[in-house]
């Protein structure tokens, strides 16, 4: 399994899907990377050898934010965002939908699973409610 950055990519994967293993990278980014350093988008991970490796790396190194770096500016601008008090920042908080969409149905990916509440309709259920079900 071939480490680039400190990430182990998927060796039986072509080497353009198994870059966008690593945080930052996407198809079109790692065609750019690959492109330049003079790779083909067909090869597979495994059969690339060291200085294709190095010379990937380098590029990624000089040009791009990735990874640890990456994740650190996007936590930031989050941390920021919610400290000023924005409306976005207040979504955060509240782990909301940021982008405008509706909450009253839906958005279950943000607020997690439903959470019934409310009354019992009838009188079985709420005893077996207060004996602990028996």
């Amino acid at each position: 399994m071939p480490r680039i950055i400190g990430i182990d990519i998927p060796k039986e994967k072509r080497i353009e899907v198994a870059l966008t293993y690593i945080y930052g990278i996407g198809l079109t980014r790692s065609r750019q990377i690959l492109s330049e350093a003079g790779i083909s988008v067909d090869k597979r991970a495994k059969d690339l050898d060291d200085r294709e490796i190095n010379d990937v790396t380098k590029i990624i190194q000089e040009r791009f934010q990735v990874e640890g770096d990456l994740r650190r500016i996007n936590t930031g601008n989050v941390k920021r965002l919610m400290s000023i008090g924005t409306y976005r920042g207040l979504r955060h908080k509240k782990n909301l939908p940021l982008r405008g969409q509706r909450t009253r149905t839906n958005a279950r990916t943000r607020k997690g699973p439903k959470r019934t509440i409310g009354a019992f309709k009838d009188k079985a259920a709420r005893a077996a409610i207060k004996t602990g079900g028996k």
